[in-house]
């Protein structure tokens, strides 16, 4: 390897129903032709998607490059994780995502093992542990950016019993077993208790649907109706949209996912930051396998105030977003013309252009391209156009 030498590469891209058609194609300059949803860029070296790195001989995937070259994730990374242990991604959510929330690792190995044992297939729809791994995630918004995350108070769900119609019988469950109690009530209760407790919702917010806006739950209840509501069915989800905290993040604002949290995205278009898992526990807003046992064993009810993230300045001319787990860090930074910012770090790093040009250890990259910075090379980033350049770093620090 040539000293200080960074690779360019090409992500994935993932066309899932939900996502927009027009932000991706923009940022990767491409078309659109067919108007295909465009979800998620995927950069790192996921099985269902592996990066691929740009050579003069055309492309080799990014976890072959660090397979020949295990320096490239440096002692460090190499001892702790074995693998680059980060999925770095861009998603442009137009439709909301089902509700979820991940495993620690602890969890994670046992019950991995667990289902192993019993057979279970890998790929089965109502298999819940994909590998051995945790799930935490950062993400910064790109654009406004709703989500849902963590139980609001106690007095906030009381509160929704007694004014939204229906709910009221429910009272008791939460008088007697508190927030717990009337979580699992809704999430294990029939079809039929579900549609029968939702339905008078369903009409409320029917005849005011021209008022409701996006700082209400209101608003993300009806649309949750209108996405998923057949004849004699509403998703059970929609409870949860009352009594988790709806936040909203501005561009350049984050927010931290950990073990047991339960969360869902509702819109917007964010960087997102996690370890390389694909262990998703679901409670709702989803046509997909639920299982509420398991999900009730791992979910965090603790009342939650939604930490948002700022971003910490460094002396690099950079935003930081601290996250209390050693799998990832991830960074944003913006280059007047003219400015230089260098640094070298003991881990990989993957960069992504957002938007202007720098030319990264004297190769340029511009908009929607990609670097692959292995461990231990001097980054010197510079701008020389008239525009500013925006850009992404995630790492292992």
């Amino acid at each position: 390897m040539k000293e200080n030498h960074i690779y360019k590469l090409r992500g994935i891209v993932q066309h899932y129903q939900w996502g927009g058609t027009d932000f991706l194609p923009r940022l990767l300059h491409e078309t659109n032709e067919d108007n295909e949803p465009w979800a998620e860029y995927w950069m790192g070296v996921h099985p269902k998607g592996t990066a691929k790195v740009l050579t003069e001989k055309g492309t080799k995937d990014l976890s072959l490059l660090l397979q020949e070259h295990p320096e490239f994730l440096g002692e460090e990374v190499r001892k702790t994780f074995g693998e680059l242990p980060f999925l770095f991604k861009v998603l442009d959510v137009k439709e909301m995502l089902s509700i979820q929330l991940h495993p620690t690792r602890e969890v994670a190995v046992e019950r991995f093992e667990k289902e192993e044992a019993a057979g279970i297939p890998l790929l089965a729809a109502h298999r819940n542990y994909k590998d051995k791994n945790h799930k935490p995630e950062v993400m910064v918004a790109l654009t406004d950016f709703w989500l849902l995350h963590g139980f609001r108070h106690r007095d906030a769900s009381e509160k929704s019993l007694h004014t939204l119609p229906g709910w009221d019988k429910l009272v008791p469950e939460v008088a007697a077993k508190g927030v717990p109690g009337l979580y699992e009530k809704v999430m294990a209760a029939t079809e039929e208790e579900v549609f029968s407790l939702l339905e008078p919702l369903y009409h409320h917010l029917n005849e005011k649907q021209e008022e409701l806006t996006p700082s209400h739950a209101d608003y993300w209840a009806w649309q949750a109706f209108l996405q998923y509501s057949n004849e004699g069915h509403h998703d059970r989800g929609i409870f949860s949209i009352y009594w988790f905290n709806l936040v909203y993040l501005a561009e350049g604002e984050g927010i931290f996912q950990d073990a047991g949290i339960p969360h869902a995205y509702l819109r917007g278009v964010n960087v997102e930051l996690m370890a390389n898992s694909d262990n998703v526990l679901r409670g709702g807003l989803t046509p997909k396998h639920i299982d509420v046992p398991e999900l009730l064993d791992n979910i965090n009810f603790e009342a939650v105030v939604p930490q948002i993230l700022l971003g910490e300045e460094d002396h690099q001319k950079g935003l930081g977003y601290p996250v209390p787990v050693p799998d990832f860090t991830l960074k944003q930074c913006r280059l007047a013309k003219g400015e230089i910012a260098t640094g070298m770090e003991n881990g990989p790093r993957i960069l992504l252009v957002i938007s202007g040009k720098a030319s990264l250890n004297g190769q340029f990259f511009q908009q929607g391209e990609v670097a692959f910075i292995p461990a231990g090379v001097r980054l010197d980033c510079m701008n020389s156009e008239e525009r500013d350049v925006h850009f992404f770093v995630a790492g292992v620090y």
